[in-house]
């Protein structure tokens, strides 16, 4: 798959929901499998997170610490050009207030996430 031809509001809204929204392990793991190249690398405001399966653990943890109606939920459409790609998102209680806004931005290589920027927007 060609930067060209790669379809970048499908990936960056499957990552959203497959791995960030998702609390089955297995089922996270899978995804990331899929949508992630071999050897990833996710950027947080406070640490650099290395692998897949650091990846999982990291969403995992998340979801467990804000609870079980806790989502994100994509703002618009993913843009992207040349192997760059972002997201805006939203996240908070399914049925509540949101709590954080922010922005996915990827570097992707062959159709696959390479390198995941997550920027939170400010207070």
């Amino acid at each position: 798959m060609t930067t060209e031809s790669t379809d970048f509001d499908h990936l960056l809204r499957s990552n959203l929901e497959r791995v960030f929204n998702e609390r089955d392990e297995d089922k996270r793991r899978a995804a990331i499998a899929e949508l992630f190249v071999e050897e990833p690398v996710m950027y947080e405001p406070a640490k650099i997170v290395r692998g897949r399966s650091e990846i999982s653990r990291v969403a995992g943890d998340l979801l467990q610490q804000f609870g079980p109606a806790f989502r994100f939920v994509p703002d618009g459409v993913a843009v992207g050009h040349h192997g760059l790609a972002r997201l805006a998102w939203h996240a908070g209680p399914e049925h509540g207030p949101v709590a954080v806004t922010g922005a996915d931005v990827a570097e992707i290589e062959g159709g696959k996430i390479s390198r995941l920027w997550v920027l939170l927007n400010a207070p």
